[in-house]
């Protein structure tokens, strides 16, 4: 057996107390009797008194106190399983985790920034599944729906260009892995949220787009950089930066956001597109929208708890209370004849 609120067994130690004063005002009510100083007048006064009956009503009185006591640190034994049904919006998050995702023209770079997004939106989702898909010139699942945002901070954490060894940026095929991460017949609404610059267009992301339209998934998109565009920097196990990315003909690499492409993904299935900003004002503009999305049921969790019993011991204490007021503290008329 255990407890839903154990702390209410501490009024338990009460019980003694109050054991104490009831037995310390009855010897003040003998003492009371015996100042009178008329034995036969109190002898009289008290014939018809019966003390057992009195100290019956005294336990009757502690029982039901007891009994309450426990009752409301609501005891449970016993488990009953349940299906439990969850409402809510599914959210694979498309994180570009690409070399060009590098550059400092969105403080301290994109890909930080695109992480405390991606940390943004599981504070703001409470009680909505959201998974991880990484890519750059491939993709993959880093952790899968869940609403164990904990856990996938720390995979988040540790997200970065040397998660994947294929260089590039391969929307389409993170766009086809993050539907691939939907589990099948599910009535609940779906949203991919792209984070990315969108440079490079391995493949074709417009077709994987319709695919999602199809499948009644909404992308969103929250492209960081700037068209102007931005060098790579390259840094040394220090952390300070040695060089910037250069192409195989020794000119400098200049990374730029490619929101065309952006807006067009999300035209596709009817979302919304949005450059980062200083303030991070997008993210809470896209969380209003996936929250006016209609919800869905999603697949039931089982359940197991304890079954609460607590109405058996409010039943004794009503029980003693009961019959705590039936119990006269007075002598039957046999037995004050016999006395």
């Amino acid at each position: 057996m255990n407890f839903a609120r154990p702390n209410y067994l501490y009024l338990l130690g009460l019980i003694p107390l109050a054991a104490t004063f009831l037995a310390w005002a009855a010897s003040r009510r003998r003492a009371a009797l015996a100042r009178i100083g008329l034995p036969d007048l109190i002898a009289t006064l008290s014939a018809s008194v019966s003390r057992r009956k009195r100290r019956w009503k005294t336990v009757l009185w502690l029982v039901a106190l007891v009994a309450l006591v426990v009752a409301l640190a609501r005891p449970r034994w016993g488990t009953q399983v349940t299906v439990k049904a969850q409402e809510g919006v599914e959210v694979m998050v498309a994180l570009d985790v690409s070399s060009s995702m590098l550059a400092e023209d969105v403080k301290p770079n994109r890909l930080t920034r695109a992480k405390l997004t991606v940390e943004e939106l599981m504070d703001r989702l409470g009680g909505n599944d959201v998974g991880l898909v990484l890519f750059s010139g491939a993709a993959f699942i880093q952790f899968p729906l869940t609403t164990d945002f904990n856990t996938a901070r720390a995979f988040l954490e540790g997200a970065g260009p040397g998660s994947i060894s294929r260089p590039g940026t391969a929307l389409e095929e993170a766009i086809r892995v993050a539907l691939d991460g939907f589990p099948e017949e599910r009535a609940t609404s779906r949203v991919i949220l792209l984070l990315t610059d969108g440079e490079g267009h391995e493949g074709d992301p417009l077709a994987a787009a319709r695919e999602a339209a199809e499948q009644d998934t909404v992308i969103y998109a929250i492209g960081f950089g700037s068209p102007e565009g931005e060098p790579i920097p390259i840094r040394d196990d220090g952390g300070a930066v040695g060089d910037y990315k250069k192409d195989a003909q020794g000119k400098m690499v200049l990374s730029r956001l490619d929101e065309v492409t952006l807006q067009q993904i999300t035209a596709e299935t009817g979302g919304r597109y949005s450059r980062a900003s200083a303030g991070g004002e997008e993210i809470g503009a896209i969380v209003e929208a996936i929250s006016a999305l209609e919800t869905g049921e999603k697949e039931g969790q089982f359940e197991t708890y304890g079954v609460e019993r607590f109405e058996w011991f409010a039943g004794a204490a009503l029980l003693a209370l009961t019959a705590e007021t039936f119990v006269s503290d007075r002598k039957s008329g046999r037995k004050r004849k016999q006395d």
